[in-house]
C-alpha cells in the first residue's frame, strides 16, 4: 500500500510517502521500490530518485525526492537535474566534492523580519554573528528543530550558525559527491519550509530581504576534487579558478533563477560580497568572487569557495556549473555551456 500527498516546491516534487509491503516494513527500503507515479491533467510523470526518512510522521514513512517529467518523458522546465547528472556522470572519475553554506532569513507571516521591532529595525549589525543571548539569537528554537529533523532524515548536514543580519541563519550540506549535493540541499530546504511551518515563520531565500546596511543571503559553494585534496592540490585549484575567470558572466546568470537579477541587489562589493560584474579570487577574503581559505593556503591542497551563488540558486544549475567549467576540457562542450538552461 502506498499513501502519499505531495507539494511542488521549485519545481522538484517531494512527496510524503507511508509505503508499506506488508506489516514488518523493513527501514531499509531501496528508492527502485517506489514507483513511478504520475500527477495533473497533463500527464506529468513523477520519478523517484532518493528517499529519506520522514520526521514528521516517523518510522516507516518516507520522504521521496522525485524528478519531474512531461508527458513525453521530457524533464519539465524547472526540473535542471537530469542535465546536472549528465555532467556529473562525464566527471565523475575527478570525484568532485561539493559542499553548500544555504543562509535563509526567517520572516513573520507579515514578511517582517522574525523577532525585530516592530517600528524600526534593530541594533546595528555587529553583536548577531555566532551569537548567544535572548537579546540577540532570534529563532534558536527553529534552526535546532530543523538540524534535528535533517540528520533524522539522513541528510549530510554539517553544521549550522547565526548569520550576520539578526534573524537570519545558516545551514551546511556536505561534503557530498556529484550530484547528491542538489538532492540533499532541496530536501534540507523542504524539511526548513516544513519546519518553520510549524512555527508560524517563513523561511525566505531572497539574496537581500531588506535593503539598506544589512548582509545578504548567499550559498557559498565549496569544490574539490581527488587532485585538488591530494598533495600538491592548490595547482590545480589555481587552474580551476582560471578557467571560472573566463566563464565569470556565465556563472552570474547560474547564481539565481532569474539570471543574475536577484544577485544584482546583493553583490555590490559591500557586505562581505565582491562586486557582480567584477571576477576576483585570493586567499582569506571573503570579498571576492573565489576564496581560497587559509588552511588550504598554508596546506597547498583541499577546495575552493565559490561565493557567487545567491541563496535562492538551484544547487543543480550551481554545481552543473561548476563542475562543466572546471573539468569538462572539449572546446564544444564549453561552448554549449547554458544551451539546455534557456
Amino acid at each position: 500500500m502506498v499513501r502519499n500527498r505531495t507539494r511542488l516546491y521549485g519545481g522538484v516534487l517531494y512527496t510524503f510517502v507511508c509505503y508499506t509491503k506488508h506489516e514488518n516494513f523493513s527501514i531499509a527500503a531501496r528508492d527502485e521500490d517506489i514507483p513511478e507515479w504520475i500527477f495533473d491533467v497533463n500527464d506529468m510523470f513523477l520519478i523517484p530518485v532518493r528517499m529519506f526518512r520522514d520526521p514528521f510522521m516517523l518510522d516507516p514513512n518516507k520522504l521521496v525526492l522525485c524528478e519531474v517529467l512531461k508527458c513525453d518523458r521530457k524533464p519539465a522546465e524547472s526540473n535542471h537535474r537530469r542535465s546536472c547528472n549528465n555532467i556529473m556522470e562525464k566527471v565523475k572519475e575527478f570525484h568532485p566534492w561539493f559542499g553548500m553554506a544555504q543562509d535563509y532569513t526567517m520572516l513573520g507571516a507579515d514578511g517582517h523580519p522574525y523577532a525585530w521591532p516592530t517600528k524600526g529595525f534593530p541594533k546595528p549589525q555587529g553583536p548577531y554573528y555566532c551569537n548567544v543571548g535572548a537579546d540577540r539569537a532570534f529563532g534558536r528554537d527553529i534552526v535546532e528543530c530543523h538540524y534535528k529533523a535533517c540528520l533524522y532524515a539522513g541528510l549530510k548536514i554539517s553544521g549550522s550558525k547565526a548569520e550576520v543580519m539578526p534573524s537570519q541563519w545558516e545551514f551546511k550540506v556536505g561534503p557530498c559527491e556529484g550530484t547528491e549535493i542538489g538532492d540533499h540541499l532541496w530536501m534540507a530546504r523542504f524539511l526548513l519550509h516544513r519546519v518553520c511551518e510549524d512555527f508560524g515563520v517563513v523561511a525566505s531565500l531572497d539574496p537581500k530581504p531588506i535593503p539598506g546596511d544589512w548582509n545578504g543571503a548567499g550559498c557559498h559553494t565549496n569544490f574539490s576534487t581527488e587532485t585538488t585534496r591530494a598533495e600538491g592540490g592548490l595547482e590545480h585549484i589555481e587552474k580551476a579558478i582560471e578557467k571560472l575567470s573566463l566563464h565569470h558572466a556565465e556563472h552570474i546568470r547560474v547564481s539565481d533563477p532569474h539570471g543574475g537579477q536577484d544577485n544584482k541587489r546583493r553583490l555590490t562589493g559591500l557586505h562581505e560580497t565582491s562586486k557582480i560584474h567584477d571576477f576576483s579570487a585570493g586567499v582569506a577574503n571573503r570579498m571576492a568572487s573565489i576564496r581560497i581559505p587559509h588552511s588550504v593556503s598554508q596546506n597547498k591542497c583541499g577546495y575552493l569557495e565559490d561565493r557567487r551563488p545567491a541563496a535562492n540558486c538551484d544547487p543543480y544549475v550551481v554545481t552543473r556549473a561548476i563542475a562543466w567549467t572546471c573539468l569538462l576540457e572539449k572546446e564544444e562542450e564549453e561552448a554549449d555551456f547554458l544551451s539546455d538552461l534557456e
